[in-house]
């Protein structure tokens, strides 16, 4: 097993296969499975790897999920096998409808209309579909309903089932390639490997902590995604008709969330507030998003709307909420009704790769790694904010991007209009060319 570490210094081009797999010999891979965690982040990243080593059309997913609903919240700091059995034998003892969580909502009366102008018009659609989407959810032992979040219906990842189809089809269809990424995968994948190690080649994206022997590889190269040329290009279509109009710059603001080695509070939202206002003279206009991992949050608010006669305006109310929900909350109110800034309700299609083809210019908080990298891969200019919160490979990863001059600190005194390059960030084509040089060592080649 081979540990493979570091950024990818290469170009923006895309991976094919290498002239000494064209028309070589050996075993050839035509099929993968890829082994999700149900996050977004993780996901994409092993499907960006597939795509780039052309197996786009040739892939299945399977997921790993955990017990949802009442006491499973608590748990899920548990190896995932320990936590599916403690809720099997829970649920033998005591029944399922005792540790059913049911969430009741009184649905208040219709929030008044306001007839102005464009802008004012803008908001009342942004407070009609987050009021609708608040008071559509419901949640009742695992199952969850909600106009925000959508139903799964992928396979659970079985590691014997998929060791099995490794085995049986190794003569008709060559090795299978195993992808995962994320904690609950390690166990499924590590398995996989076990059962069916002269059948299938499994690669665990990020270092798994634990013994790497137990993977034929592990990719430790920034985040992998699904931005490639192909995948811009299409969206550059889709989203044309929406962004083409806009005037230039086009400035995208992406806002992830803290997490446990990137922690910041209300004064980064108080200061990117301020920070955009003061480059605004320079933009053309301004779309806030976020990343994949907030819709759910950013449209379902749990807080109350109140509308104001004397403002003619909806206003926050104070309540207790997520700290994700109050920097969206600031946002909303500095610049809802601004003519240059339109902020994605998490309701409507998700802008996020439209944005990545059509922005001039982005600015990005520092704890998502995977949207600085879809960003970093277009050679636009990109700006960086809260980076001095981040510890643990997240500060390695910010120091390692500014030290080739990928990105720069947003501090509100740009010219947003500035153009500066760099050289794009391909740590898929690093990554996939790692792939194809393990595969080698064992005698197999990518598809003819």
């Amino acid at each position: 097993m081979r540990l493979i570490r570091g950024l990818a210094d290469v170009g923006s081009g895309t991976v094919g296969v290498p002239e000494i797999f064209e028309g070589g010999v050996g075993v050839a891979v035509r099929r993968a499975v890829v082994i999700g965690n149900g996050f977004a982040g993780a996901e994409n990243q092993c499907i960006g790897l597939i795509r780039t080593l052309g197996l786009a059309n040739l892939y299945s997913l399977h997921r790993v999920t955990r017990p949802r609903g009442g006491f499973n919240e608590w748990l899920r700091w548990l190896p995932v096998s320990v936590h599916k059995k403690l809720d099997y034998v829970v649920k033998q003892i005591c029944g399922n409808s005792r540790f059913q969580v049911t969430f009741k909502v009184k649905r208040p009366e219709p929030l008044p209309t306001v007839k102005s102008s464009s802008s004012n018009n803008y908001s009342n659609t942004v407070f009609s579909k987050i009021y609708n989407c608040c008071y559509r959810t419901s949640i009742s032992g695992s199952y969850v309903k909600s106009g925000c979040a959508a139903v799964s219906h992928i396979p659970e990842a079985d590691a014997k089932q998929i060791a099995t189809m490794a085995r049986e089809n190794f003569e008709k269809d060559g090795p299978l390639l195993v992808v995962a990424s994320g904690r609950d995968t390690i166990p499924v994948a590590s398995y996989i490997k076990r059962l069916a190690p002269a059948n299938a080649f499994v690669v665990q994206i990020q270092h798994p902590r634990s013994h790497l022997n137990q993977f034929d590889m592990a990719l430790t190269v920034g985040a992998l995604h699904q931005a490639d040329s192909a995948a811009l290009q299409a969206a550059a279509s889709s989203w044309h008709d929406e962004f083409a109009p806009l005037p230039k710059p086009l400035v995208v603001v992406n806002i992830g969330g803290p997490t446990k080695n990137c922690q910041y509070g209300i004064d980064l939202a108080k200061k990117l507030t301020a920070a955009i206002k003061n480059v605004l003279w320079s933009c053309g206009s301004i779309r806030i998003s976020f990343s994949r991992r907030t819709p759910q949050k950013v449209g379902c608010l749990s807080q109350s709307i109140v509308y104001s006669s004397q403002r003619k305006q909806y206003k926050w109310m104070p309540s207790k909420s997520t700290l994700l929900e109050q920097v969206y909350k600031i946002l909303l109110n500095e610049f809802v009704n601004h003519p240059k800034i339109y902020i994605w309700n998490g309701e409507d299609p998700n802008p996020h790769m439209g944005h990545l083809a059509w922005a001039d210019a982005f600015v990005i908080t520092a704890d998502s790694v995977s949207m600085l990298s879809e960003a970093c891969s277009t050679g636009k200019p990109v700006y960086v904010i809260g980076a001095e919160s981040c510890t643990w490979k997240f500060a390695d990863f910010q120091r390692s991007l500014l030290e080739r001059g990928v990105v720069r600190p947003f501090t509100g005194s740009e010219d947003m209009s500035e153009s500066w390059s760099y050289s794009p960030l391909n740590d898929n084509a690093e990554a996939a060319k790692r792939v194809i040089e393990a595969l080698s060592e064992r005698g197999w080649t990518l598809r003819p």
